[in-house]
């Protein structure tokens, strides 16, 4: 008893430790990414960096407007999400309640390969099929646009979605559903009145990991969305916050204002993700106690 005391206590205490470094590492970030990016912030001034419409961050007269790439991050992962939240969740459901064995193990490899393909792939099969698919679809100049970069971030989101979507509807237990089909219900009414709200809290989590992709995202959209700097349309080339820090990091010099106006948008970038886990937490705990 005295040895399984001991061992208990030192995994409660590995365990804690584990936790303390988790929650020190994102204070860490955060403290890290307010002190790096607030002096361009305050020195540029929050209205003009985060509602100008022009960046011209090497001109003879720099403009460091971010709205651009706000507006296109925004739009970007909107599109995403619309495209493949349903997709992934109906895949999700699919493989959990319906596929066959047989068929469920060909899908389950081919979703874990859609995991482990590196983004520069993504952008790679995007530059040479969607992009001239884009342009000759639409008669367009250029198929770099934000529909192609939309198109290759619901791609990119679907393992997230479909991944932990399936966990939380396994973990249904199957009395609810035996339950609605005895009282009359049909199995596809179960599926969806049922099980679907019971493991809504672990299909919000996918979509959150999907969303936290797609903002963050940056090699397969530069290669796809044209790169320049334009308020966001469906059809024009655009550029998203990731991409505008990973194009200009490489020669940014050390201290210039435009070094630390890219990383006041990691700091944007940084917020609009810490935003979307609280706003989606909310939502679900509201939706608990309405219950």
């Amino acid at each position: 008893m005295k040895v399984k005391h001991v061992i208990e206590r030192v995994m409660n205490t590995v365990f804690f430790i584990c936790g303390m470094v988790s929650i020190a590492a994102v204070l860490l970030i955060t403290i890290y990414m307010v002190i790096a990016g607030l002096p361009a912030i305050l020195e540029i001034g929050p209205i003009d960096f985060l509602f100008g419409q022009v960046w011209q961050s090497t001109a003879a007269d720099p403009k460091f407007g971010i709205l651009p790439f706000i507006m296109t991050s925004v739009w970007g992962t909107l599109g995403a999400v619309v495209i493949g939240v349903p997709i992934g969740l109906c895949t999700a459901i699919f493989l959990s309640k319906l596929a066959p064995p047989k068929l469920a193990a060909i899908v389950h490899p081919a979703v874990e390969l859609l995991a482990g393909i590196p983004s520069v792939v993504y952008g790679l099969i995007g530059m040479m099929v969607l992009v001239p698919g884009v342009m000759n679809l639409f008669d367009l100049k250029s198929g770099s646009t934000l529909l192609t970069a939309i198109l290759v971030l619901a791609v990119m989101i679907l393992p997230s979605i479909i991944s932990v979507s399936e966990t939380a509807l396994r973990a249904v237990p199957p009395e609810y559903e035996e339950a609605s089909l005895g009282l009359g219900a049909t199995w596809i009414e179960t599926v969806c009145k049922v099980s679907v709200p019971a493991a809504k809290s672990g299909i919000a989590a996918g979509v959150v990991l999907g969303v936290g992709r797609a903002i963050g995202e940056a090699m397969a959209v530069m290669m796809v969305a044209g790169n320049v700097a334009n308020m966001p349309g469906l059809f024009k080339s655009v550029r998203f916050l990731t991409t505008a820090v990973a194009s200009e990091m490489s020669y940014a010099a050390d201290g210039s204002l435009q070094k630390q106006a890219l990383f006041s948008i990691g700091l944007v970038l940084f917020l609009f993700i810490m935003l979307i886990n609280l706003l989606l937490g909310r939502i679900l705990k509201k939706g608990a106690a309405t219950k």
